[in-house]
């Protein structure tokens, strides 16, 4: 049962859950096309990562301080994910766009070569996912988000 009064860990999950639902509105006003699937994708605004270790963070310095050894190496982690997020993840991201454009001209080029027209559809390959990492702004309110939620949810534990 102190799984379920484990604040920090309950203020992470919340800010997980918090952020992949409000992706759904942010794209709708900043695009007008409703992506529920977006919920469940990676990349976007706000990063859930961010607001997760944001979240866990500020729920260890509000329980243990953070003067502590565990808010320190929490906190250190948070920055190594939050830097991640815009930097490798990031360039995945765009890679994996460039990557897909070259598919596709090949797959034009083959099928111009009235090739293609006679191949299976097993033998054509997806896409890579682009949307992977973060934009800086991003994965600063990814971390607001996570900092603003544990200390509203805080009186609720």
């Amino acid at each position: 049962m102190d799984l379920f009064l484990n604040f920090p860990l309950w203020a992470a999950l919340l800010a997980i859950v918090f952020a992949q639902v409000i992706k759904i509105p942010i794209q709708y006003i900043a695009t007008r096309k409703f992506k529920p699937g977006l919920a469940f994708s990676t990349g976007g605004m706000p990063s859930s990562h961010s607001a997760a270790v944001a979240a866990v963070t500020t729920g260890i310095g509000i329980e243990h301080g953070v003067s502590s050894g565990l808010f320190a190496v929490s906190c250190v982690i948070s920055i190594i994910i939050m830097f991640d997020a815009t930097g490798v993840r990031r360039q995945a991201g765009e890679q994996a766009v460039v990557l897909n454009m070259l598919v596709k001209d090949f797959n034009y080029f083959i099928e111009e070569a009235k090739v293609w027209s006679k191949k299976k559809e097993y033998e054509k390959r997806a896409e890579l996912k682009e949307l992977l990492g973060h934009q800086p702004i991003e994965v600063f309110f990814g971390g607001i988000t996570g900092i603003v939620l544990a200390f509203i949810l805080y009186p609720l534990f």
